[in-house]
C-alpha cells in the first residue's frame, strides 16, 4: 500500500516532465556544476550562485510543465507587452553601463528587460500564429515579422547587438516553424547578403572591431585578440584526453578570460580534451533532438511551434557560445 502511494506521489510530483528531456538536462547540469568549481576554485560564493540558478531552473521546468497549453497561451500577449514597455522605459530611463543602456533599476535590485523578450518573443507569436492557424496568408507572417522587428529594433538600439540577435533568432524560428515558404526565406537570405555593406557601416566601431579581429586575432593580441588567442590556446592544449579536472594550467595561472561565464568552454575543453568535447556536444545533440521529438509529437500547432523555437533557440545559443570560444564566430 505503502509503495503505491509512493509512485502515485511520484507520478504526481514529475508525470508531466518527460525523463530523458530531465536526465539530460541533470547530466549537463552536472558538467557545467564541476567545470564552474574549477574554474572558481578561489570562490564559492560563484560555485553556490549557479547551483541555485540550476534549482530555480528546475523549479521552472517543472512549474510550467505542469501547465496545459491551453494556460500558457495566455501569457503570450501580456508578457510581450510587458516586455516591449520595459524596452522603452530602458531607452528612457536606464542605467547606462560601459557606453551602453541595457538596464533598468527598480530601486532595490537591477533588470535587463532584453532577457525577458527571449521567451516573450516565441510565446507571442506561437500565439499569434496559433490563433490564425486555420488560414494563414502571407499579411499573418508580415504581421509576425512587424511583432518581432519592434522588440529586435529596442535592444539593437541599447546597443546590444548580440541579444538582439538571438531574439530575432527566437522569433524566426516561430516563423519558419508556422510555415514559412522556402522561397520567402532565400529572398530574405538574397536581400541580406546584397545589405551587408549597407549593415557593415552601421556596426558601432567596436562591433566591426570584433569581426576584424575574428580574421587577424594577432593584430591585437594584448588587446581586442586577446580572448581568442587564449581561448584557443586552452582548448588545444586540452589534446585528445584533456589535462584532468582541476589540472588546466591556462584556468588556473587566470590567463583564460571571464573563464567562469562567457568562457567556461574553453576551461571545459582544456581539462577533458576532444574526447571530453564530444561527449558534451552529444549530451546537447540528444537534448535537441529529444526537445524536436517533443515539438513533433505535441497537440496543438501552438505548442509545436513554441516547442520548436525554443528547442532551436537553445542550439542557437550552444552553437554561438561554442563558436566564438573556437574562434570561429566573432567574441
Amino acid at each position: 500500500m505503502s509503495q503505491q502511494l509512493l509512485q502515485r506521489a511520484w507520478v504526481r510530483l514529475v508525470g508531466h516532465v518527460d525523463g530523458v528531456l530531465l536526465l539530460l538536462t541533470l547530466a549537463l547540469m552536472a558538467v557545467g556544476l564541476t567545470t564552474v568549481y574549477s574554474a572558481t576554485a578561489d570562490s564559492s560564493s560563484r560555485l553556490l550562485a549557479q547551483a541555485l540558478n540550476m534549482a530555480i531552473g528546475l523549479s521552472v521546468m517543472w512549474t510550467v510543465a505542469q501547465l496545459p497549453p491551453q494556460k500558457l497561451m495566455r501569457f503570450g500577449v501580456p508578457l510581450y507587452l510587458a516586455g516591449v514597455v520595459l524596452l522603452i522605459l530602458v531607452f528612457l530611463f536606464g542605467i547606462k553601463v560601459n557606453g551602453a543602456r541595457r538596464w533598468l533599476s527598480l530601486g532595490f535590485t537591477r533588470i535587463q528587460p532584453s532577457e525577458v523578450l527571449k521567451i516573450a518573443v516565441p510565446l507571442m507569436l506561437a500565439w499569434y500564429f496559433h490563433k490564425h492557424e486555420a488560414a494563414l496568408k502571407a499579411r499573418h507572417y508580415a504581421v509576425a515579422c512587424l511583432l518581432l522587428l519592434v522588440p529586435f529594433a529596442l535592444i539593437a538600439k541599447q546597443p546590444d547587438l548580440g541579444t538582439a540577435i538571438l531574439v530575432g533568432a527566437a522569433g524566426f524560428y516561430v516563423i519558419f516553424l508556422a510555415g514559412l515558404p522556402w522561397k520567402v526565406i532565400i529572398g530574405l537570405l538574397a536581400a541580406g547578403a546584397a545589405a551587408a555593406p549597407f549593415a557593415w557601416t552601421m556596426l558601432h566601431d567596436y562591433q566591426r572591431k570584433r569581426i576584424l579581429t575574428l580574421i587577424d586575432p594577432t593584430s591585437d593580441p594584448l588587446g581586442a585578440g586577446y580572448h581568442i588567442i587564449q581561448a584557443t590556446i586552452a582548448i588545444g592544449s586540452g589534446g585528445s584526453f584533456g589535462k584532468g579536472w582541476l589540472e588546466g594550467t591556462q584556468t588556473h595561472l587566470e590567463f583564460i578570460p571571464e573563464r567562469h561565464t562567457d568562457f567556461i568552454f574553453a576551461v571545459y575543453a582544456e581539462e577533458r580534451g576532444l574526447l571530453g568535447n564530444a561527449v558534451l556536444l552529444l549530451l546537447y545533440l540528444l537534448l535537441i533532438g529529444r526537445g524536436l521529438m517533443i515539438a513533433a509529437n505535441a497537440s496543438t500547432f501552438f505548442a509545436r511551434v513554441l516547442a520548436g523555437s525554443i528547442t532551436l533557440s537553445l542550439f542557437t545559443y550552444v552553437f554561438v557560445n561554442v563558436g566564438m570560444v573556437s574562434g570561429i564566430l566573432p567574441v
